[in-house]
């Protein structure tokens, strides 16, 4: 059956055929079970493949059901498409895998505008126009949103993306009233939204006030992320993540594709899930995620400048080879520093050596470690680590008082003390691991000068159990390896 009969036999039924809406049923039970697999480094694998059949489905359902004009270019289209994202995720490496998220992030904002504006200038081709030729009310409305929510996407995702590589500086940048401006701004694309949906002034490419909306929210997405601190980018993704599947839900309602609206529904909530529970793992508000700024204060930030010389211990390679080897349990806590040194693989190299020593070897990741949710998982995985090895802060914690030494490496605040004992501290109730009560702390760090996110130091460096091995994360794990033979 040649591709114009499917599509005559789709259009000739008077909506979307009942096979169809069954396909995208089924894509939807597919983009379930990929969420499903993705909850786990084991199941990972499967899930993405179960992704990836469920969008197969969906965007070959898609065609098959809509008339094309130009199959040919659509196809060239796709092919140039996955061509750039195969190339990039082969090349791209584990540790730039969180400003590799934020930026696809931006496409898919990006594509909610594109298509808002394409509804906008040519409603008709859409089915969202009145006998008079006016757009449709409800179709306003989700024209509104959609353009709205993919613009707060792309421009915030922007500046994630910048912070994350490196390009811009991810020190909080604080902006005077900031959060009046914000709450100004969001005030005035809803009434825009709301103006645009009454007015009378609705056919093709007419009313000034969706211009308006795309413009407001270009800028909001901007004041929103700026004010992060780049440590704290693991909410902003999350959450960047949640914005860009409410647009595909709205697109999705304005080009009347279930497929569009089940899966945008489906990873706007799901990104809106696991922010929250990131934020509580944080101590943070969860609307204060949404009115943005909500990293480090001025004054926290700026705390790390001045801090009293306390004296500690320094030691060396040789030391810590030493120590690690006639351990009977070793605890290594990963951080965003190990990715950035990219000593996962040497890490790992010197777990499996401490392995044929009869060392016990566990690995312990912060809920919020890293740049995104799972970055230390992803990294691990990437170093061939293995999964049972590996366990959350909640399954591990109560271990370290019977740990042998506790191996830090690249983290920071999240083995803070402060924590639970200072409640003037901005990190006082996020949850740490409880590293203190280990009878020996290694802690890798370039030097005694950077504090974390928070801006705060840190009492672990000072313990009398504490060994300070400053150095570039990998070279000192290599290093240690060495003197492991």
């Amino acid at each position: 059956m040649s591709f114009s009969i499917l599509v005559a036999a789709a259009s000739g039924a008077g909506g979307t055929p009942a096979w169809a809406m069954l396909a995208y049923l089924v894509s939807g039970v597919f983009f379930i079970l990929a969420l499903r697999g993705l909850s786990s480094p084991a199941t990972s694998q499967a899930g993405n493949r179960n992704g990836m059949i469920g969008m197969a489905i969906a965007v070959a359902t898609t065609l098959v059901t809509h008339d094309i004009a130009n199959i040919v270019e659509i196809l060239i289209a796709v092919a140039i498409g996955g061509v750039i994202g195969v190339v990039i995720a082969r090349r791209i490496a584990m540790t730039a895998m969180p400003e590799l998220v934020a930026g696809f992030h931006s496409l898919v904002g990006l594509a909610a505008v594109v298509v808002g504006f394409g509804a906008w200038l040519d409603p008709q081709s859409f089915g969202i126009v009145d006998a008079a030729g006016q757009i449709l009310a409800v179709s306003r409305v989700e024209l509104g949103l959609g353009i709205a929510i993919g613009a707060i996407t792309f421009s915030g995702s922007i500046i994630a993306f910048l912070k994350l590589s490196g390009r811009m500086s991810g020190s909080p940048i604080m902006l005077p009233g900031r959060h009046v401006i914000n709450l100004g701004t969001l005030a005035a694309i809803l009434g825009l939204i709301a103006a645009y949906t009454i007015s009378p002034v609705g056919g093709a490419g007419e009313g000034w006030m969706v211009l308006a909306i795309a413009v407001l929210a270009f800028i909001i997405g901007f004041l929103l992320i700026i004010p992060i601190g780049g440590a704290d980018m693991p909410v902003v993704v999350s959450m960047l993540n949640s914005y860009s599947g409410w647009a595909a839900a709205a697109m999705g309602f304005t080009l009347g594709n279930s497929a569009m609206i089940i899966t945008g529904a489906l990873v706007g909530s799901s990104g809106a899930i696991l922010s929250y529970i990131m934020c509580r793992a944080m101590n943070r508000s969860f609307i204060s995620v949404i009115a943005g700024g909500f990293g480090a204060a001025p004054e926290a930030a700026g705390a790390g400048g001045a801090r009293e010389q306390r004296p500690y211990k320094q030691g060396s390679a040789e030391d810590a080879a030493y120590m690690l080897e006639q351990a009977e349990k070793v605890i290594i806590i990963p951080g965003y520093g190990m990715a950035v040194a990219q000593a996962q693989h040497a890490l790992r190299e010197m777990g499996d050596k401490l392995k044929e020593k009869g060392v016990e070897v566990k690995y312990a990741i912060h809920p919020v470690a890293g740049r995104m949710p799972g970055h230390m998982n992803v990294l691990l995985a990437e170093a061939s680590v293995p999964y049972d090895e590996v366990f959350e802060l909640e399954d591990i914690n109560s271990e370290f008082a019977q740990c042998d030494v506790a191996f830090i490496i690249g983290a920071n605040d999240v083995v803070n003390p402060a924590a639970k004992t200072d409640k003037s501290s901005p990190i006082y109730g996020m949850p740490v691991f409880d590293v203190d009560k280990a009878k020996q702390v290694f802690f890798i760090k370039r030097s005694m000068g950077g504090v974390g996110y928070a801006g705060v130091d840190n009492d672990v460096f000072y313990m009398n159990q504490t060994v300070m091995l400053l150095a570039d994360a990998k070279k000192m794990v290599e290093e240690i390896v060495k003197s492991l033979d």
